[in-house]
This record gives C-alpha cells, structure tokens and sequence, in this order.
C-alpha cells in the first residue's frame, strides 16, 4: 500500500493556527504520512488587510511558503485536515471559500470515505474553539468524509486541546501555542494518520474482491 497522504487545508492570520498545522504534520510524518500544507487567501482587499497590524506582512510570509490549496489537492489526499481560527465561533470566510470550492468533487463523490479532522484558533479564553471545530463538521458530512475526532485517546488531551480537534488561546498579546497544545497536534496528526491508512487498506480490499 502507498503512502497515507494528509492534506491540511488551513488560514492563518498571525501564525497561531499555522503554528498547529506543522505540528499536525510532524505527527502525520512520524506515522509515515506524505503531507500537503496548504494556506487558503485572504478573501478582502490589501486596503481591509492594512487595519490589521502585521496581516499583510504575514500573509505574505505564508503565502511564499505554502500554495493555496486545490480541489486537487483534496482530491488526491487520504484524509484532510480543517484549520481556521475562530470567527464568532465558525469557520473563517477565508477557509470557507475553499471548502465550498470542493463543490464539483462533492457532486461527483470524490470524496466520500476520507478521513476528516479539523483544529482552530482564537485569541480569547471560551472564545469559541470546540464551537468552531463542530462547524467543520457540517460540510465534512456533506462530503462524505470519515470524521476523526481526538476524544480522550491519549493523555495529551487532559491537559490542552478538545475531544473535538486540537486548539490554542493566544490571548491578546498573541502568545504561541503551549507545549501542551503542541502535543495535543502531533496526537492529532498521528491519529487521522492511523485512521486514514485503516480506511485506505479497506478500501484497496474492496476494490480487490
């Protein structure tokens, strides 16, 4: 069987969710997963993105680093990863418009059976992590994607993330995500890795028989 291949699809503003989504991918890379990192694009103009300190500053530094993600890319992958951070509580516009951009691979059922998990962001204690992770849940049914959520799996979830995918709390200052939300990421990646490669092997014998 070839190698697991996890797309994680996310946007990031100030690095906080980008700084989940690499470590996602160690944990994806550490079960012998290929992994595709994508940052989805602003949706606003450069006059909007400017009333943001550093936002085209870092949107440029990501933009140089990671291609935005493709209907390809999604086909293509095992499983897929959601990342965003928090929106009054949902999913940002700018992940948004590429999930509704898989429109053509959901009429088709291109993806139905993948994995799919999702993680977030957001810069205020309660400011609706677990709110935002659920309302990714909704069109990864629609898809028809298997979804992975972290429950209580391993220890790292006692002391950071949601049962529901990992998060972080940057606070107002922006601070990174903790050691414990780190690991709670690599769990994650590791997990959805796991699940995807038991989903692909079930796959591959169906089609055998």
């Amino acid at each position: 069987m070839d190698a697991v291949k996890v797309l994680i699809a996310f946007y990031s503003r100030n690095g906080s969710t980008e700084a989940l989504a690499k470590a996602i991918a160690e944990g994806a890379k550490s079960e012998g997963a290929e992994v595709i990192l994508r940052r989805a694009r602003e949706v606003v103009s450069p006059e909007i993105m400017q009333k943001a300190e550093g936002w085209i500053e870092n949107a440029d530094r990501m933009n140089a680093e990671y291609e935005a993600p493709t209907p390809a890319d999604a086909e293509s992958a095992d499983a897929i990863i959601f990342g965003t951070p928090t929106r009054f509580g949902n999913v940002s516009s700018e992940l948004k418009a590429y999930i509704d951009s898989l429109g053509g691979l959901w009429f088709q059922g291109k993806l139905v059976g993948k994995a799919g998990s999702a993680f977030t962001s957001t810069s205020s204690v309660h400011g609706g992590n677990e709110s935002t992770v659920i309302s990714m849940y909704h069109p990864m049914a629609h898809l028809g994607l298997i979804i992975v959520p972290l429950g209580y799996a391993d220890p790292s979830l006692f002391k950071a993330g949601t049962p529901y995918g990992a998060s972080t709390v940057s606070g107002q200052d922006n601070a990174p995500p903790t050691a414990d939300d780190l690991e709670v990421a690599r769990f994650q990646g590791k997990r959805v890795t796991q699940i995807a490669r038991a989903l692909k092997s079930v796959g591959e014998t169906a089609t055998k028989q």
